[in-house]
């Protein structure tokens, strides 16, 4: 693949990233990308530094996503008669 084909291809990329709401597991797929992306070293200095900063939203994001997936974890504990009673997950115990 040719270098300028390549920068076009990864500039698609970008707007289809950056124009639909992204599962986890597709941002965290799109890091992937990125990096290796990034370790080719093929890209042009502007365009290289445009994934990073796709990366770094996406990791952010994922991040976001992380936080938002361990409030709504619950665990289960013995409650009054041994029954079980849902507890808010607290990552700090």
């Amino acid at each position: 693949m040719q270098r300028k084909d390549m920068v076009t291809n990864m500039e698609k990329n970008e707007k289809s990233v950056s124009d639909a709401k992204l599962t986890f597991e597709q941002a965290a797929a799109r890091v992937d990308e990125i990096v290796r992306l990034l370790e080719k070293g093929d890209a042009p200095l502007d365009q290289s530094l445009a994934l990073f900063e796709e990366g770094a939203k996406l990791i952010k994001e994922c991040g976001k996503m992380l936080d938002s997936a361990e409030q709504t974890v619950v665990r289960l504990q013995k409650g009054v008669n041994d029954e079980p009673v849902e507890v808010v997950f607290d990552a700090e115990e």
